[in-house]
């Protein structure tokens, strides 16, 4: 498995037991419990002579592994499980399905998606009581993203109701470059961060963007609203059912 959301989704839903192989060496600290698996490769780069010489029955990819869909397909059937930035919701909640079906285990995927939707309703409902528009931004190595509606992050907007501090973010895989000046003037209510550096390592000596003397001047950095997503969760994972229930909790920090 080398989306991270179905590898937790498999996990939740009792067919754990059934990975052999994943990339150990991005797995997000909440799926430790996979570390003993065999390793699949990078993830970008799966190894496909590991990967032949294990036989699996099942390969599940996203979007990172597209690039080696076609030589993983030889191997064997090969499905791709991508959350759709455009509707994330629908597209996490059918994923489960599909693994819910293909593992026999459809009661608990209704019961999942079930527990996820109530919990979903619950961060909408203080978001919009709140009134507080949010600015979503991903800090790497001291270098700022903004993300807005059907971004990779989008989820905050669309399916957790936090109001956008900016409509006009263009919708990319790697976000629209800002500046401090930027998030100054956006004046978010919430600034959510996500330290893409402390996901996948290097310098992160210059992403404490809660530090940064422009940020201190917007109001959530006056009412200590400026919020760290957990990293590892946002940037390598999400679409499963473990990851939506973290991403919920990381959100409603803001609200709390």
């Amino acid at each position: 498995v080398f989306d991270m959301g179905s590898l937790d989704t498999i996990n939740q839903l009792g067919a754990g037991e059934s990975v052999i192989a994943a990339p150990l060496k991005t797995l997000p600290k909440y799926l430790e419990t996979f570390s003993s698996v065999e390793s699949a490769g990078g993830i970008k780069e799966p190894d496909l002579e590991k990967i032949n010489s294990l036989q699996p029955e099942l390969i599940v990819i996203s979007g990172r592994q597209q690039d080696s869909q076609k030589d993983l397909e030889k191997i064997a059937p090969t499905l791709y499980l991508g959350v759709d930035s455009t509707k994330t919701w629908e597209s996490t909640k059918a994923n489960i399905e599909t693994l819910g079906t293909i593992f026999g285990k459809e009661k608990e995927a209704e019961e999942k998606i079930a527990s996820l939707e109530t919990q979903i309703s619950e961060v909408k409902e203080a978001a919009e009581a709140s009134k507080e528009k949010g600015l979503v931004t991903l800090v790497n190595e001291g270098s700022l993203s903004a993300y807005g509606e059907g971004s990779r992050f989008g989820i905050i907007h669309d399916t957790f109701g936090v109001a956008l501090a900016d409509d006009k973010i263009e919708a990319s895989t790697h976000g629209q470059e800002v500046s401090y000046e930027y998030v100054l003037e956006t004046n978010p209510d919430i600034l959510f961060v996500i330290d893409r550096t402390k996901a996948i390592g290097g310098d992160d000596s210059k992403n404490n963007v809660a530090d940064n003397e422009l940020v201190k001047q917007t109001n959530a950095g006056k009412d200590g609203k400026v919020i760290s997503l957990t990293p590892d969760v946002w940037y390598l994972s999400g679409g499963g059912i473990e990851s939506t229930e973290l991403m919920i909790k990381d959100v409603l920090k803001a609200f709390k």
